[in-house]
């Protein structure tokens, strides 16, 4: 017994010699074997992200669901809210089960409440790019084929630049404000408020499957104007589970920052939906808050794209730098140097950069924390996926 235990450590301790990454490789394909018997399941039984929202409303009522400045909504307040939303379209007969509405909001919890409140009544969200203007604008609203359009306030001389255009296509505008004087434009927030907080009848959506789509979200828009990637309620889970696939865990805390309206910051929320953790939502990316928001939250899991690690690492630096709870940082786009220079100056944060787009049907993992690399595909993976395609890793 001895014996068989001495050779079996030697066998180990050679093993991890010959391949580092062996432990973190079976780690990782646990995971991807989990998440994948996960969406099977789930496929049978047309379990969206929104189940797995009124799950957590049940599990943990009262618990943080978003933080917006000075703002914390609860996932039964958000759950509660979405109602309100869904039933206020219903009443006013604008919006039916199987349309689309179009989404022009910027980084606040009405965006996700909005969303919720649109897949309850069985219904998809076209993400508008609220930087959008004149001809682009018109160009991604009228792509997604919507009837209704919500935009924020802030927003509103946006819209009314292609009102008459909108108005000419019989669509309903709604503002978010409790009185709106531009003529052919309501407002939507008081209209909130009266409506019942009551729970849906889960028949709006019965005709919702993980194959019907769940959101449009557009390309950036530099090869010409931006195209719309239908997002399905089953891709939609693939890409959520990638929080699950790094290792986030339900007690986390995670910050998002980028635009909502862009797959990044989307998939950061609904991530955290079905990891069941809180948000901490930012209007936009600031370097020279970004640390202090994450102490005043006690932030675990940040995501970062682009220059924006390079942006955190060109601020001053303070005796305060390494002082924090970020222990995880998902994202793509970091430079080696960068990289190293951050580690170096924030301390021992475990970065896992990736590789993937919307429209894409691959994605690829650094799990493992190599510097400079955007994936690792291990020799499970290999053998798994040889002749296959990928689109059970997205």
């Amino acid at each position: 017994m001895v014996f068989a235990a001495v050779l079996l450590l030697v066998l180990l301790f050679s093993l991890l010699r010959c391949c580092p990454y062996f432990l973190l490789d079976v780690r990782y394909f646990v995971r991807l074997l989990t998440i994948g018997r996960r969406l099977a399941a789930f496929r049978r039984t047309r379990y969206t992200l929104l189940e797995r929202f009124l799950d957590a409303v049940a599990a943990h009522p009262h618990k943080a669901f978003i933080r917006f400045n000075e703002e914390t909504l609860s996932y039964l307040e958000a759950d509660r809210r979405s109602s309100q939303v869904a039933r206020a379209l219903l009443q006013s007969g604008t919006l039916k089960s199987g349309q689309t509405a179009a989404l022009l909001v910027g980084n606040e919890p009405w965006f996700l409440v909005l969303w919720l409140g649109l897949v309850k009544m069985g219904c998809s969200a076209a993400l508008l790019n609220c930087n959008m203007r004149s001809k682009s604008l018109l160009h991604c609203f009228q792509r997604s084929g919507a009837t209704v359009l919500i935009a924020a306030e802030e927003l509103k001389e946006a819209v009314e630049e292609v009102l008459p255009a909108l108005l000419d296509h019989n669509v309903t505008v709604y503002l978010l404000a409790d009185r709106c004087s531009t003529s052919g434009m309501f407002s939507f927030s008081d209209k909130v408020c009266r409506a019942s907080d009551e729970p849906l009848d889960a028949d709006l959506r019965s005709d919702v499957t993980l194959h019907s789509p769940a959101v449009y979200i557009y390309t950036s828009g530099t090869t010409g104007l931006p195209k719309a990637a239908v997002v399905s309620h089953l891709k939609l889970w693939a890409m959520s589970f990638l929080q699950r696939a790094v290792g986030v865990e339900s007690d986390d805390v995670i910050y998002v920052n980028l635009p909502l309206y862009h797959t990044a910051g989307f998939m950061g929320c609904t991530g955290a939906i079905e990891r069941g953790i809180t948000i901490v939502l930012k209007s936009k990316f600031s370097a020279s808050s970004f640390w202090d928001d994450c102490r005043k939250f006690n932030v675990t899991v940040i995501q970062y794209i682009g220059e924006t690690m390079r942006y955190l690492c060109n601020t001053t630096k303070t005796p305060s730098d390494g002082i924090h709870s970020v222990r995880l940082a998902i994202g793509n786009g970091i430079r080696a140097d960068v990289w190293r220079e951050f580690l170096k100056r924030f301390g021992d944060v475990r970065i896992n950069e990736l590789y993937a787009s919307t429209e894409g049907n691959i994605s690829l993992i650094n799990y493992i924390g190599k510097v400079g690399a955007v994936g690792r595909l291990n020799v499970f993976h290999k053998k798994t996926t040889q002749g296959h395609t990928y689109k059970t890793h997205l």
